[in-house]
């Protein structure tokens, strides 16, 4: 299944922007929404507050004029059924809390007698919700003849409005969640888009290696112009970057080929000298081996930074051929025998194996391995070479018994001059280049290489190669 969208990183720009213009936009959205509704809302119950206020105004003017013909009681009585209509309720209420005149409606018998029983209502129109119905109300005291009468009660019934407006907010708040969600979509889709040059810089400068460093050109098309200035301050870099690297590696084989030749002659002199040295003390012989041993350390040194810079520079040449490994791994383990006195155990597969290596270098692979099992293992621990076939491939192992490796630090210990005991890497006399050189020769030839070490167990050192049964 392809993925449409990348994994989330919640501390990725791009998820800052989004949330932020988002965040933004919704809030900003939302208070217009909100102040519109706010808005509408004032605007329905201010135009009938203005009507119960001119009803509450004319009321005692019409009682006055009613009881000029006829008892107070009927003349307020006639006052209210003049003002009652099918949305507004009146009743008056004595001094005493005694309701003496209401409005004589269907409304009154249905919904008026739950308005009659409120005690607390102000002055001031206010809205309430009474049984699913809404309510302007209001209560003025009624001044008849100079004298107060009692307290005048008015509501009028803006359910329909209420209903249409509080349909209207809910349409509001759905618009504005779709409009958000499309919105959301939008600036997700530009953030994206506006941020690809970025992803395109990270994957074009995942895929420059050293050797392509002088080469390496970051292409952009509509690109914004802080992108494009980023990405020609990386170029310089790269190019400096491949200057240092050319400086360095031209001089390491500088200093390489102009070492080891003087060197090679040293060492010659000095095993010489000991061929012919029959007067030689004991001390000066002792002190002449060690010269020498040193002198052929640095010149293994000095070859193995000649190789490792001949693959850098692509100047390093494998002469692939078909080779039976069941011979080539027996040879090995015969020049062991000779330069060191470890038991070296081999165990081969019955069957003949033919693959395409380079012979050479394939056996100073197995040298380097095994030269460095035989120092970080104990002299009465035996060194096995093993040949196995598994899923199409073939694998050689180099197994010791010795020390083992920490699981921290087998990820490096490819890695040039590295050493995972400084110490005890300086008394057997490694350099730190005997598994970078593995590494190098292995995947010269279209393999690779890993390592299994447990501490004080040992390690398998596995060179693993493609193999199809034919």
């Amino acid at each position: 299944m392809v993925k449409l969208w990348p994994k989330i990183d919640p501390h990725s720009l791009q998820v800052r922007l989004i949330a932020g213009v988002a965040t933004v936009s919704t809030m900003a959205l939302g208070s217009v929404v909100t102040w519109m509704s706010w808005q509408i809302q004032h605007l329905l119950v201010e135009t009938h507050k203005q009507n119960l206020e001119v009803i509450a105004n004319r009321f005692p003017r019409d009682v006055e004029i009613y009881s000029d013909m006829v008892s107070l009681e009927t003349g307020i009585q006639k006052s209210i059924d003049n003002l009652t209509n099918n949305n507004t309720l009146l009743w008056v209420k004595n001094s005493a809390g005694q309701i003496v005149a209401q409005s004589q409606t269907e409304m009154m018998d249905s919904k008026g007698k739950k308005l009659t029983l409120l005690t607390q209502v102000v002055p001031q129109p206010s809205l309430q919700e009474i049984n699913g119905n809404y309510w302007l109300l209001s209560a003025n005291p009624l001044i008849t003849q100079k004298k107060l009468y009692g307290q005048l009660y008015i509501a009028h019934n803006i359910t329909s409005e209420q209903t249409m407006f509080l349909d209207l907010t809910k349409s509001l708040i759905l618009s504005s969640l779709l409009a958000i969600g499309v919105m959301l979509g939008a600036i997700a889709w530009y953030v994206r888009k506006s941020l690809q040059p970025l992803h395109r810089i990270s994957e074009i400068t995942q895929s420059i290696s050293v050797e392509k460093l002088k080469d390496a050109h970051i292409q952009l098309e509509n690109a914004p112009s802080e992108i494009k200035q980023l990405v020609q301050t990386y170029e310089q870099m790269l190019f400096r970057l491949s200057q240092s690297w050319d400086q360095q590696q031209q001089l390491v084989s500088n200093v390489s080929h102009e070492l080891r030749t003087p060197l090679t002659i040293v060492s010659g002199y000095l095993q010489s000298l000991l061929r012919r040295g029959d007067n030689l003390t004991p001390s000066q012989r002792e002190a002449i081996e060690v010269a020498t041993s040193e002198a052929n350390r640095t010149i293994q040194l000095l070859q193995d930074l000649l190789d490792l810079e001949r693959a850098d520079s692509g100047r390093m040449h494998f002469y692939l051929d078909l080779v039976n490994l069941n011979n080539l791994l027996t040879e090995v383990v015969e020049m062991t025998k000779k330069y060191s006195d470890r038991l070296c155990l081999l165990e081969l597969l019955e069957a003949t194996i033919m693959l395409t290596v380079d012979e050479n270098r394939l056996k100073q692979v197995l040298i380097n391995l095994i030269d460095n099992a035989i120092k970080y293992s104990e002299p009465d621990t035996p060194i096995t070479l093993r040949l196995l076939h598994e899923k199409e491939q073939i694998i050689i192992q180099v197994c010791d018994q010795g020390m083992g490796i920490p699981l921290q630090q087998q990820v490096r210990i490819f890695e040039r001059f590295y050493r995972v005991d400084e110490v005890r890497s300086r008394t057997t006399g490694g350099s730190g280049l005997g598994l970078s050189i593995v590494k190098t020769f292995v995947e010269g030839m279209g393999g690779t290489v890993s390592i299994y070490s447990k501490l004080n167990q040992g390690s398998i050192f596995s060179i693993i190669f493609p193999y199809e049964i034919k």
